[in-house]
């Protein structure tokens, strides 16, 4: 009577199957962190989905779920997947990274650069002629013993950080290491965006005529950053006035 095609009369919406099976990939993945696509599919089919290998992938895609390619071996206190959220507070969560420059005499000097991804208030920018794994856990216990450990550190997978001398000290602190994607900056804004200031009003307007000069110079403009210097993203107050949620107070 309706002159409908036969099949039209089973068909049923698949919107609800689609959100259930996402849910599902998601569980197995946080519980699995080293399974791909491929192997999730395996898994979905013992339990009775009929999907194919297509299908999912392109959901795990969706979902931001894609394994970095160059995860550190024996790492306990690492993020292998994108699930960030919002920070809330100080010492939440912090970036990392390193500058190049050089002093007059031409010799080149690498520095540790960290901001407090929630107050933009920075901890350290530590210069020195070369950096180890060793040399990063130095400036951390230093700069921690003044302000407290973060939650997590954001950084990219650079040797130094990749450490065996970092991944230890982040597992007996109770610190995550939350690496970037290989060639994708942007997973490490905050950082990047402090060392453009860094680099525009400290770095190109000096010369340095030694490390400890160096030293000097950096240790002053950090402390104007964190103390004076308006911050757009924070309502042009300063840095050290979201720290811990207190008012203005003397930096480190």
């Amino acid at each position: 009577m309706l002159q409908a095609h036969r099949s039209t009369y089973s068909y049923r919406a698949h919107g609800d199957e689609q959100a259930e099976l996402k849910t599902r990939i998601k569980e197995i993945a946080e519980t699995r962190v080293r399974y791909g696509y491929r192997r999730i599919h395996v898994l979905l089919r013992r339990e009775g989905w009929h999907v194919n290998a297509k299908r999912i992938y392109r959901l795990y895609n969706e979902m931001g779920l894609q394994l970095r390619n160059k995860t550190p071996k024996r790492r306990v206190k690492a993020k292998l997947r994108e699930d960030r959220v919002d920070v809330t507070r100080s010492n939440e969560t912090w970036a990392m990274d390193f500058v190049h420059d050089q002093l007059v005499t031409g010799r080149k000097i690498r520095v540790l650069t960290i901001v407090d991804t929630f107050s933009r208030f920075s901890p350290a920018t530590d210069p020195r002629f070369s950096y180890r794994g060793e040399d990063v856990v130095q400036t951390l216990e230093h700069v921690c013993a003044q302000t407290g450990y973060p939650k997590s550190i954001r950084v990219d997978q650079g040797s130094e950080f990749v450490s065996r001398d970092l991944d230890l000290w982040a597992y007996q602190k109770g610190v995550t290491l939350d690496f970037s994607r290989p060639g994708k900056p942007t997973d490490n804004a905050f950082i990047e965006s402090f060392n453009g200031k860094f680099r525009a009003e400290c770095l190109n307007t000096h010369w340095f005529m030694s490390l400890d000069d160096a030293r000097t110079k950096m240790e002053d403009w950090r402390r104007d950053y964190n103390e004076v210097r308006p911050h757009s993203a924070i309502g042009n107050k300063p840095p050290i006035s979201l720290m811990n949620g207190s008012g203005l107070e003397k930096s480190p």
